[in-house]
């Protein structure tokens, strides 16, 4: 292994700034999602006030998160982010369980499936069959882990032109529906009449922090924030914060624009946004298939970062193979990890017609979220001597709450969809055989080495 280990044990160059990582949290998070699942939610919810409450919420529940991890952050800033901390708070099995659910399915699904919205939107300008669209998803995938081999530098400085673009764009998409749209204020009401199942209020607020997910990402390159102990956790903060704005302001503009009824049926509700907007017309789909796609790209450049973060962590911390802890000498990044997870990607990609399945997926990664935020409250009592440069501001009700909203999500999976929910935790879970069977490899070659030969 290579590469000399600074004060927190990291090999990795520390490279990120706070601005840099700031546009990592950004760009992670802010992928299709946003152009599509508010009409998801507003074919749930159907009113304007349960309908901006659900979004809220899911600001809230993402900022209280991002508070806590910054607090384990800042203690561990270590490469793997949610695996380094699970370690630290639990021991290696549940560490290992995560890494291997995030290596097999959770992270390649999630890419293949972003790559795949990539590529649909690239066949708006450029007709592309299915093995087009399946194509071009895997060369936009090889194309982010050959970028990330590169080292985190340019990766950095692509991740930082996409998070200017998508969020200046998004942010022109709001400013230009409330001066020019062919919107009216009588979208907004009435706001609430009163009346809702909290079954389908869970089931919206699951589908909305889909569109939230990768606020922790930053958590996993760790290990190559600049002073972290300061960086990480004002990188959260502002990133989720910045997040919250755009996704409510935008929904703002969406309901401005169109109203809720025929929101619930628009499956493009962006593009249909754009063209109510004098200044852009017919022009608008254009505008937003560009948007669509700049947004994508960026989105699988910062998960083609992070994701391989975890498998290195795993190998340099002893959990698995050795070989993925291999740092490249020239391009300082964890050349073999990058390319394992890209293979895996691309493959997902090539497979197709999974796309369907990956909201599920990322469900799967809440139990692990839940975990790790409990993790605040576990080393707070079982390591009160841990040096802590940022504490959670307004533990233990922060950290707490998170615990319950995502407790809530997760049984209202179980409640609301009990067979495919259980088969996606199944297979986070396959992790256990795998790791007691090679702890029992592993123990058995060490007791063959120790024995003594016969003469």
């Amino acid at each position: 292994m290579n590469g000399v280990r600074d004060r927190w044990g990291e090999r990795l160059p520390r490279k990120l700034g706070l601005g840099s990582a700031t546009a990592f949290v950004i760009t992670a998070t802010i992928g299709a999602g946003i152009f599509r699942v508010p009409a998801t939610v507003a074919s749930e919810l159907r009113e304007p006030g349960p309908v901006m409450l659900v979004w809220l919420l899911g600001a809230a529940i993402t900022l209280c998160g991002a508070l806590s991890l910054a607090e384990l952050g800042a203690a561990f800033p270590r490469s793997g982010g949610l695996f380094a901390f699970m370690l630290e708070a639990y021991g290696p099995l549940p560490a290992f369980v995560y890494g291997w659910a995030e290596l097999t399915v959770i992270g390649p699904a999630s890419m293949a499936a972003v790559a795949t919205i990539f590529a649909e939107y690239l066949g708006y300008f450029i007709p592309l069959g299915e093995w087009g669209v399946r194509c071009v998803a895997a060369g936009a995938l090889l194309s982010v882990g050959l970028l990330n081999y590169f080292g985190v530098r340019p990766a950095t400085f692509v991740n930082s032109l996409t998070t200017a673009a998508k969020y200046g764009g998004l942010l022109i998409l709001v400013l230009l529906a409330f001066t020019v749209g062919n919107g009216s204020a009588d979208h907004f009401r009435p706001v609430w009449t009163g009346g809702m199942r909290s079954s389908i209020f869970a089931s919206a607020l699951v589908a909305v922090m889909f569109t939230y997910d990768g606020w922790a990402d930053l958590v996993r390159v760790a290990g190559e924030v600049e002073q972290p102990d300061r960086n990480l956790p004002r990188a959260l903060f502002l990133g989720s914060a910045l997040i919250a704005f755009i996704y409510l302001a935008v929904n703002l503009a969406y309901i401005y624009l169109v109203p809720l009824s025929e929101m619930a049926d628009a499956k493009l509700i962006a593009a249909i946004t754009a063209e109510r907007i004098r200044v852009l017309g017919q022009r608008g789909a254009a505008v937003i298939a560009a948007l669509v796609m700049i947004s994508s790209f960026g989105n699988i450049a910062a998960g083609a970062t992070s994701w391989p973060r975890t498998q290195f962590a795993m190998a340099d911390r002893g959990q698995f193979i050795g070989a993925l802890a291999r740092i490249s000498p020239r391009f300082k990044s964890p050349s073999v990890a990058i390319w394992l997870v890209t293979a895996l990607c691309v493959a997902y990609a090539l497979v197709g017609g999974f796309q369907q399945l990956t909201e599920r997926f990322i469900l799967g990664l809440w139990p692990f979220y839940a975990l790790d935020v409990a993790a605040v409250i576990v080393l707070r009592r079982r390591r009160p001597e841990l040096p802590r440069p940022y504490r959670v501001f307004g533990y233990p009700i922060v950290p707490i709450f998170f615990l319950l909203a995502s407790s809530a999500l997760i049984l209202n999976a179980l409640w609301s969809d009990p067979v495919n929910t259980a088969i996606t935790f199944a297979i986070a879970g396959s992790g256990i055989p795998i790791y007691l069977l090679r702890t029992k490899f592993l123990s058995s070659r060490a007791g063959s080495k120790a024995s003594p030969r016969r003469a």
